[in-house]
């Protein structure tokens, strides 16, 4: 299953890519927001206002870059997603092409495409 999977991702690899790195900078991002909270807490223990700005102001743009990574890998996993199932699909036609009608008529919809896979 992973090598037809692999086989039929062609021009859809780059995207796939982007989907992996788009999430994965969103999750980093993620874990770094519970670590400033800790520095906000400590600074308003301390009355620190200027640390506790700066801190908020760093937790704001690691949230927009959580946002955009995450958006980037929605975008770019539906678009690796919805190419490799168009070239399953494709791939499974041509292949129903290659029977003979006699195969054809002989088995149903499901057992066609349990044959392809194979």
């Amino acid at each position: 299953m992973i090598r037809t999977i692999a086989r039929q991702i062609k021009q859809y690899k780059l995207a796939s890519v982007l989907t992996s790195l788009g999430m994965l900078a969103e999750v980093v991002v993620e874990n770094f927001i519970p670590l400033l909270m800790a520095v906000i807490i400590d600074s308003i223990n301390d009355k620190d206002m200027g640390k506790i700005g700066s801190t908020s102001i760093v937790m704001v743009i690691l949230a927009i870059a959580g946002l955009i990574g995450g958006g980037m890998g929605a975008v770019f996993g539906a678009k690796a997603s919805a190419g490799l199932a168009r070239n399953l699909r494709k791939a499974m036609y041509e292949k129903i092409q290659t029977f003979s009608f006699s195969n054809i008529d002989k088995f149903s919809t499901s057992g066609l495409v349990t044959r392809i896979l194979e």
